[in-house]
């Protein structure tokens, strides 16, 4: 017998779209979850928004204010998708009300956002999800497990990339984004974020880091009214941006290896450049998020003039499965979201944590603040200290 779990999603933008969709798409690829998410409340304080989204996906009721949801007491899960400085009351507050917390990603402006909303929901003794979806590719599950196996030798370094092009258009509008009181961090937040949990995830803990950041589009237009997405405002009032659209980061690992981690917002050319280069005393294996679902492998005895091949992921790589019956199947970005959700769920009908959890978000935020003190000081910074102290 399948159990109803009646969800709610905070903020409807894209990203509550998306997330929407993949509680929808559940029952078709993950049947045997003992429970079935029920669209119940969606709040959206930008007018109409709420409205439409009950009316196009199906939510039982539709309110402009989140603390209605919170009362709510249909609702067992909340999805929180607005902007970051919104993170910490709104995630606080779900967790005091018993919700479970799917909550994405900075989780706040700052490391200490991040651990108030995980203590939260540490001590309400409910499930916590973090939106780090790029490390739920099967290919990402496949190359983490070809490293683990020592396949490719000691790891020596890797070079991590998260480069886009949606701040580029110096006409792009001056939304929260580019402010810190409520956007905190730029790229940091935004791309670095995903860096951050992507290098742990398959090289372990980052020891120590230095960093420089820049911006590079100085200014911008306020928008007139409500925004959604990367949309223009030309011929608004100009303001100035004031977090970084770029960052570099040199990174130590505990193990002994070495990384880069780049990350732009503003990268003319790249559209939604991600992946990874890791590399190993006996090979390599590199990843790019545009051709998600292969992986291009280097491994032998050859060492030098070594050749690299490419593997196409199949059934047995990460949940490819639950998608496509075989390899060269493509999967796509919303998968990702349902692989997502799949965790979450689970989490919440087994009573024990799978994928991305709260701990994750306050390491990776603790990283993205010792990068911008570096940026800030000029000097490297130790995570152990930061973790510990």
């Amino acid at each position: 017998m399948v159990d109803a779990l009646g969800v709610a999603v905070v903020g409807f933008g894209w990203m509550g779209r998306v997330h929407t969709r993949a509680y929808a798409r559940l029952p078709h690829h993950c049947p045997r979850l003992p429970l079935r998410p029920r669209l119940i409340a969606v709040a959206e304080e930008v007018p109409g928004r709420a409205e439409e989204a009950a009316e196009r996906f199906g939510f039982a009721s539709a309110t402009r204010d989140w603390r209605e949801v919170a009362a709510d007491p249909r609702v067992r899960a909340v999805r929180v998708t607005v902007p970051n400085f919104l993170h910490r009351e709104i995630g606080v507050a779900m967790a005091r009300a018993d919700k479970h917390l799917w909550i994405e990603k900075p989780v706040g402006l700052t490391a200490g956002d991040a651990r108030a909303v995980a203590d939260a929901v540490a001590g309400a003794g409910v499930q916590g999800a973090v939106g780090f979806n790029y490390r739920n590719a099967p290919a990402v599950e496949a190359a983490r497990q070809l490293i683990a196996s020592g396949e490719l030798g000691t790891v020596t370094h890797v070079r991590i990339r998260f480069f886009s092009d949606y701040g580029a258009h110096p006409d792009g509008a001056l939304t929260w984004r580019y402010e810190r009181e409520r956007g905190g961090s730029g790229v940091l937040g935004d791309l670095a974020s995903h860096g951050v949990d992507l290098a742990r995830f398959l090289l372990g803990d980052i020891a120590a880091l230095t960093a420089d950041t820049a911006v590079f589009v100085p200014e911008r237009a306020r928008p007139s009214g409500a925004t959604a997405g990367h949309a223009p405002a030309a011929g608004g009032e100009p303001g100035p941006v004031e977090n970084e659209d770029y960052a570099g980061c040199l990174l130590r690992f505990a193990s002994g290896a070495r990384g880069v981690l780049e990350a732009c917002r503003v990268s003319v050319g790249e559209q939604n450049s991600y992946g990874f280069e890791v590399h190993g005393t006996r090979g390599a294996v590199f990843w790019d998020f545009r051709r998600m679902n292969e992986l291009r492998v280097g491994r032998g005895t050859a060492y030098q003039d070594q050749p690299v091949s490419t593997v196409y992921v199949g059934p047995g790589a990460g949940e490819f499965a639950a998608f496509q019956p075989g390899a060269a199947n493509a999967m796509g970005y919303d998968d990702l979201k349902v692989i997502e959700a799949y965790g979450f769920v689970r989490s919440i009908a087994e009573g024990t944590s799978y994928g991305t959890t709260l701990a994750d978000a306050v390491y990776s935020a603790t990283a993205l603040d010792a990068m911008a003190e570096s940026a800030r000081s000029g000097r490297w910074g130790s995570l152990r200290a930061r973790r510990t102290g």
